[in-house]
């Protein structure tokens, strides 16, 4: 829930400032000052950094609060994942509203995204019981490798025995997988799945700047 409603703040704040922007770019393309291609990559560029430095706050207080395994590795694909994350809302929200004529059009649809991102996670309804006609939205959502990487990388390896209400006891890493579908020997294809979302939403942010105008009437 912390990674969602993040990600939601990072897309929404992302939304009038790319409006705000794009209509003074409107007028510097028009007098010759740069073309569409470069203007959009340096707005991708500029939320890098940005979006590093609050990953890593975010990680200093979070990680030592739920207490996590402090090895090398646990802690590198937890800041990967939430890094991948962040980025991936922060650019679907100026996709979003490059697309969109207006900031208030760009929000609800938007928050539609959300909710159904929030919906088919993997969370309410894990990925074995989801409808076989409606997994395919699991694997289109961001939000479900988010949830898989994040689990698997912190607890999939853990031999750790819990007690499951009406199933008796259970070893951690067989419920994650048996409950959830999560696998820890694929956390490197989670791992090139969160890459894809961040280089479609950036791409797709730079050529929607480049092909619509939303000044023509």
């Amino acid at each position: 829930s912390a990674c969602l409603f993040l990600g939601i703040n990072n897309s929404t704040a992302a939304q009038p400032v790319v409006g705000v922007e794009r209509t003074v770019f409107y007028r510097e393309r028009a007098a010759g000052m740069y073309s569409a291609i470069p203007y959009a990559l340096a707005q991708v560029a500029i939320e890098i950094p940005y979006v590093f430095i609050q990953t890593a706050i975010y990680l200093i207080i979070v990680y030592s609060t739920i207490a996590y395994e402090w090895s090398p590795d646990k802690f590198f694909w937890f800041f990967f994942f939430m890094y991948s994350t962040f980025l991936y809302f922060t650019f679907h929200g100026m996709m979003v509203m490059s697309l969109m004529r207006n900031y208030q059009l760009a929000a609800v649809v938007s928050f539609a995204f959300f909710g159904f991102w929030n919906f088919f996670s993997g969370f309410f309804i894990p990925r074995p019981k989801i409808p076989i006609w409606w997994r395919w939205y699991y694997y289109a959502n961001s939000v479900a490798w988010t949830l898989n990487g994040l689990i698997t990388s912190q607890l999939g390896d853990k031999g750790t025995v819990m007690d499951v209400p009406g199933k008796g006891q259970q070893i951690v890493r067989d419920y994650i997988k048996h409950r959830f579908g999560f696998h820890k020997d694929r956390l490197g294809e989670v791992a090139a799945v969160h890459i894809l979302f961040v280089l479609v939403l950036a791409l797709t942010f730079a050529f929607s700047i480049r092909y619509f105008n939303f000044q023509k009437r």
